[in-house]
């Protein structure tokens, strides 16, 4: 009997209908399944091959004596993958390898009809898809009334969690911030703790912020007593939030750690227009990774940020790739400056686009400005800038910009060299995230189109 494992991540861009090399690799867990799958992208290596409309599907030769059976379903957009070899990786390297063989040479893989286990699987999905998509049915009145019970219990605990973490501030600030810069982890990790036990993952997140800035080294007191002042004014405004409009209510309650039903999001209309996906970054926070997406729209200029979140263990959405657009509805979340969206409906792909129009340094630092004004919790901005070169004082790599302006790059950016060598000494268009302080680069456009410059596996 086939042991099979399916990845059922929900979609969140369609692949292009040229599916390239490019997306498939955007798509590996890691730099090792890509190798490994790149080794299996050889019509030699598989017993079967197959392909429809909607579909791939292959028998690959492996250690076992049945070979394992690889289906990928292209219909739904983003390539669902299921493998019956034993890897835990998603895709595995079965899937990334018939892909990139089907990306690579589709005429290597005949048009037939499925066979019984392939037509079985894509049915199962088309089920299951269709389920999904019937109109829920209404809530009844003891589940309206249990949610609001949880509303209020969370509300008060998240309420009495702000108040612990106002005493705990003031206790550091009457010690001073030498005592604080010498505290061992353990007394940061100690109070994020009991912000979670409050329901306030977003101060917790900022708490363990607050520890970081005091070991960062020359400089520190500066910026610990920047993050204690933005966490101050967080509690503060959580005090009196009815006193905000909605927009800053929305931040505010963002901040401390409340979440939007994606269902709610998606029932709102959307902002059409072609997105521009600029760039990428992945994180990593107490075991859960984050990858953020930004995107940019071509026609209004509205910069977006798409998050994709995944447990220990679990697969990212890796199905928005630097370089390309999309002509897509997006749905942004409710904030005084909105930048966090959804991909609503997607209607076009473009695998290659042209290289986006930037600015100046002045004009990404006023754009920051603009948002932080609007929005003062948030903490990283885009900045998309052109003709830039890059260049290292010192031990200090930065960009210079054409009126001579500098950006210092952030301290754990390290591919200066290779976006040197990118530019060849030139001014080159250049995406990156600025944190107030420094930016980091995420990618770079050469004469062959877009180029990574950090490491996301």
């Amino acid at each position: 009997m086939l042991h099979c494992r399916q990845f059922t991540n929900v979609p969140i861009e369609p692949m292009p209908t040229e599916l390239t090399t490019e997306h498939v690799s955007a798509l590996a867990p890691d730099t090792a399944s890509l190798k490994a799958g790149q080794k299996l992208a050889n019509a030699r290596t598989w017993v079967s091959l197959g392909r429809s409309e909607q579909a791939l599907w292959g028998e690959c030769k492996g250690s076992s004596a049945t070979p394992y059976r690889t289906q990928i379903d292209l219909a739904a957009g983003t390539p669902a993958t299921r493998c019956s070899c034993p890897s835990r990786k998603f895709p595995c390297k079965h899937a990334l390898g018939l892909l990139l063989l089907y990306a690579s040479a589709p005429q290597q893989i005949d048009e037939q009809p499925q066979p019984p286990w392939m037509a079985e699987w894509i049915e199962s999905r088309t089920k299951k898809q269709a389920a999904k998509e019937e109109k829920p049915a209404e809530k009844t009145e003891r589940s309206t009334e249990a949610t609001a019970k949880r509303t209020s219990t969370r509300e008060a605990r998240v309420a009495a969690g702000v108040q612990d973490l106002c005493r705990w501030l003031d206790d550091m600030l009457r010690q001073g911030l030498v005592v604080a810069q010498q505290q061992p982890h353990s007394y940061w990790a100690s109070m994020a703790a009991r912000m979670v036990d409050s329901q306030a993952p977003g101060l917790a997140r900022l708490v363990r912020g607050l520890g970081e800035a005091a070991t960062s080294g020359q400089g520190w007191q500066d910026r610990l007593v920047a993050r204690m002042g933005r966490l101050h004014l967080l509690l503060q405004a959580s005090t009196r939030i009815e006193a905000f409009p909605p927009a800053a209510q929305a931040d505010i309650r963002t901040a401390l750690g409340w979440t939007y039903p994606r269902e709610e999001l998606l029932a709102q209309e959307g902002t059409r227009d072609r997105w521009a996906i600029l760039g990428r970054s992945l994180s990593e926070d107490e075991g859960l990774r984050t990858l953020r997406t930004w995107l940019r729209g071509e026609r209004g200029g509205q910069p977006a940020l798409v998050l994709e979140f995944a447990a220990p263990g679990q697969p990212l959405d890796r199905s928005l790739v630097p370089g390309t657009a999309i002509e897509a509805d997006l749905v942004f979340y409710p904030s005084a400056a909105p930048m966090r969206a959804i991909v609503k409906q997607l209607h076009e792909t473009t695998p290659r686009a042209p290289r986006p129009a930037g600015g100046t340094s002045d004009q990404a630092l006023a754009a920051a400005a603009a948002i932080l004004s609007a929005s003062p919790w948030q903490e990283t901005f885009p900045a998309l800038l052109a003709d830039v070169t890059p260049a290292l004082a010192g031990e200090v790599w930065q960009l210079i910009d054409a009126n001579g302006q500098t950006l210092p790059l952030a301290r754990q950016f390290e591919r200066g060299w290779q976006a040197l060598a990118i530019s060849g000494g030139q001014p080159i268009t250049v995406f990156g995230e600025w944190d107030g302080e420094r930016l980091l680069p995420l990618g770079a456009w050469a004469d062959d189109g877009w180029v990574s410059l950090v490491e996301e596996r």
